[in-house]
């Protein structure tokens, strides 16, 4: 496909084992990870070929058999491990559920969940350097430049009434019929302005385990007929959570005098995901869990997976960037 990025550097035996075939150099095999490094890199490259695919890599392994059960292998893998993971945030809520209240509130609350560890946002807002903004901003592209693709994965699968509400956070998501307001082009012009590479995934060789992995839960939910209302529910979540770390981004950027391409980013985000966030739990979650209460506990998984991954991703950027020492001097 057109501007699909090249084959990333593999990180151990899987990931190399999958370069070489995807290059043409070998036939596939679904060899067991050697780090969470590879298996967090090997999955993000098989989910890959369902986006926009690799740079001389051709489209037809989309749907190669042998690459279809490895990829099934490391996503029973993940998806039992953040299973064990968001039990405990998962359990009360859906307890409150049970008994009789209304999604809503529990939702809100659940997304209220302290999971412990550090905030980026607080970090960028009050302590970052620039080079530590912009180590952030390296880390954080690789999810920036397909944001909520493969939540749209799940329309063809929901009642019409869901689809509608989707569709209605969707559209400022993508620019509301203009190309050049949709978020993903608004983070290329930012982090160009701010001498950044703004092709696709052109970070990927520097992202974090932490980081792939929080992009291949997005892509499994999306994927798996069977975990669209996961999908939903991280996506809710993600809406709930995002506009008031977002405002501080943006008061953190303009701090250390980020270009206002960078800034505007944050503040688009400020003031979508402020509207956004009422339509995704009360009406897009509402109405599906209304045309269909099994989806509430997968629902509020999602949101449980949502707030997890970020606070793993978080804990683990911060420590990248050497959030505990001493900011430069202006």
């Amino acid at each position: 496909m057109r501007g699909a990025p090249p084959l990333p550097t593999p990180r151990g035996e899987l990931s190399e084992a999958l370069v070489a075939a995807l290059g043409g150099r070998g036939v596939t095999r679904c060899l067991e990870p050697d780090s969470a490094a590879d298996e967090a890199l090997s999955l993000w490259i098989l989910y890959e070929l369902h986006h926009r695919g690799f740079e001389g890599v051709d489209d037809a392994l989309e749907w190669d058999p042998a690459l279809l059960v490895c990829r099934a292998h490391l996503e029973h893998d993940l998806e039992a491990r953040w299973r064990r993971r968001a039990r405990a945030v998962v359990a009360p809520a859906q307890q409150r559920c049970e008994a009789g209240e209304d999604l809503a509130p529990v939702f809100f609350d659940l997304c209220e969940t302290d999971t412990g560890g550090g905030s980026i946002a607080s970090f960028l807002q009050r302590d970052a350097d620039l080079d530590q903004v912009l180590a952030v901003l390296r880390q954080r592209s690789i999810y920036h430049v397909r944001e909520q693709d493969p939540s749209m994965w799940t329309l063809p699968r929901l009642d019409d009434e869901t689809k509608a509400h989707l569709v209605a956070i969707a559209a400022d998501e993508y620019g509301n019929g203009d190309p050049a307001r949709l978020h993903a082009v608004l983070w290329r012009r930012g982090v160009e302005a701010c001498g950044l590479g703004s092709g696709y995934a052109a970070y990927v060789d520097e992202a974090l385990p932490e980081v792939l992995e929080q992009v291949n839960l997005m892509s499994m939910l999306g994927l798996h007929r069977r975990l669209v209302p996961a999908a939903l529910g991280h996506l809710a979540a993600f809406e709930v959570t995002s506009a008031v770390p977002s405002r501080r981004v943006a008061r953190g950027l303009e701090r250390v005098g980020a270009p206002e391409e960078m800034v505007d980013y944050y503040r688009e985000h400020m003031v979508a995901d402020a509207v956004h966030e009422q339509l995704a739990v009360r009406r897009m979650l509402g109405s599906l869990v209304a045309h269909d209460p099994d989806t509430l506990p997968d629902v509020l998984w999602g949101g449980a997976v949502c707030l997890l991954a970020e606070q793993a991703t978080a804990t683990a950027v911060l420590a990248h960037v050497g959030a505990d020492r001493e900011p430069a001097v202006a």
